[in-house]
């Protein structure tokens, strides 16, 4: 766990702990199934939030013609990870035309996953914690379905940084630099997130398994304690 959340890939894990890299592969799988147990016990915890933040993090499958993107709510104070969704999305831009060519129609389930995200954060969250975003065009519908009473804030969108693996922002003051910051941490020690990498996703399923790891140990050991 310490090494899968320090960006250490599989195969160099296997090389450091001298085991085969098949049992590092199973391993990803049983603490992924363990630390989402755990992270969802957790919950229970962050009860008391009174703001969050959320965004999405765009990420592949084996290539840029299949892009996936991973929804993430933050504690705005501690910068927790309260939860996430691994959704496929169809290429945009040059890489759109590509895509339909080789892979056909590739479906959004954008939406579809921030919804399922707010529909387990409305379990734990108070109905009227604070909310804020970016300007994406659904955000506010999700809010209203699963929060109608919460006091949301959406942001422009503003340039990169060089620094931060491109999620931090180029400004004085981020309005949302809590979900940016964690967003920059997860390229950071996640080998597979990193901007042009060539160790990429070739499952879905080992990606959320390596997330729902990661967002044990940053709750657990790279994020102050909850004291609310």
């Amino acid at each position: 766990m310490e090494l899968l959340s320090a960006n250490v890939t599989l195969s160099a894990a296997a090389r450091i702990l001298r085991v085969n890299p098949k049992t590092v592969a199973k391993k990803l799988m049983f603490l992924g199934s363990l630390c989402d147990k755990r992270n969802q016990h957790a919950a229970i915890h962050y009860r008391a939030v009174d703001h969050i933040q959320f965004d999405e993090l765009q990420t592949i499958e084996h290539t840029k013609l299949k892009p996936l993107s991973v929804a993430m709510a933050v504690s705005k104070k501690e910068r927790k990870i309260l939860g996430f969704r691994v959704s496929s999305m169809p290429a945009t831009g040059h890489l759109a035309k590509m895509s339909r060519k080789k892979y056909g129609h590739r479906p959004d389930h954008r939406k579809a996953g921030m919804l399922d995200l707010f529909k387990e954060l409305s379990g734990f969250l108070s109905p009227t914690v604070g909310m804020s975003s970016d300007e994406c065009s659904f955000y506010s519908g999700v809010v209203n379905r699963h929060f109608p009473l919460a006091t949301y804030s959406q942001y422009c969108g503003k340039k990169s940084a060089v620094s931060g693996q491109g999620e931090l922002k180029k400004i004085g003051f981020d309005p949302i630099f809590s979900i940016n910051h964690t967003f920059a941490m997860l390229r950071a020690n996640i080998s597979r997130l990193i901007r042009k990498t060539w160790n990429t996703t070739k499952k879905v399923s080992c990606l959320m398994c390596h997330l729902h790891i990661y967002m044990w140990m940053h709750n657990t050991k790279k994020t102050p304690l909850f004291t609310a």
